[in-house]
């Protein structure tokens, strides 16, 4: 058992209590055989504390502390992490059966691997260019990491809802690290969080910086004509 490579699951957690065991119960169903889950709760004030203290025996490690928001909490979650692959679901989110399939297919670990989420009803977002990367970026729960990846890098507290595509930007310009896409759809995202309803202002006015530092001057300039011509045609 031990030769199969362990998965460090990461769920952050703040009154989550109508849908907390929902996610834990699609994390539990997994086929594939060696999972850890690691859980950092937000000092939540319902009965989410509750629900994981029913669960206890099937969590590896969880705690209730105040923290300064979803990333923060994630890389606190990374300092018990034991895992060779990270990968980390909000608790309004669910896992799916293909998670374990392509759990199945980690087998380099200086590959970042990526495949598809269920978002309204619909596949999303499939295999990305790199102007895509760049511009749209890829949902953290598509993503399973290599764990050495937060040896060198951890989510900046100061873009509160676009940490983990600014993350992703600097795994793109790592030349120790690839992406590759696998064709599973591995997880069922929340599209009404705030991530989907919500523009991280901090990022968008550093963006166009941030992808030319890690994406190249040909993709920069593509993503400043593109949004020029969509000003200029903005109705």
């Amino acid at each position: 058992m031990n030769s199969i490579p362990l998965i460090s699951v990461i769920l952050v957690t703040y009154n989550a209590e109508k849908c907390l065991q929902a996610c834990l119960d699609s994390i539990f169903r997994q086929t594939y055989p060696r999972i850890e889950l690691i859980i950092m709760d937000g000092a939540s004030t319902d009965a989410t504390v509750s629900i994981l203290e029913a669960n206890t025996e099937k969590i590896t490690f969880w705690r209730s502390e105040k923290d300064q928001g979803i990333y923060d909490a994630m890389n606190k979650a990374l300092d018990y992490v034991r895992g060779e692959w990270v990968y980390f679901i909000g608790a309004d989110d669910e896992l799916t059966h293909e998670f374990s399939s392509m759990a199945n297919e980690l087998v380099d670990s200086r590959t970042i691997y990526y495949g598809s989420v269920w978002k309204d009803g619909r596949k999303y977002l499939g295999k990305l260019s790199s102007y895509h990367h760049a511009k749209t970026g890829i949902n953290h729960q598509a993503i399973l990491y290599p764990a050495s990846i937060f040896q060198q890098y951890r989510y900046d507290p100061m873009y509160p809802i676009s940490a983990d595509h600014i993350l992703n930007m600097w795994c793109w310009k790592d030349t120790d690290y690839r992406f590759e896409f696998r064709d599973y759809v591995i997880a069922t995202f929340n599209h009404t969080g705030i991530s989907s309803l919500k523009k991280d202002i901090r990022f968008e006015k550093r963006k166009a910086q941030f992808i030319l530092e890690n994406y190249g001057v040909v993709i920069w300039l593509r993503f400043l004509f593109k949004k020029l011509k969509a000003s200029l045609f903005m109705p």
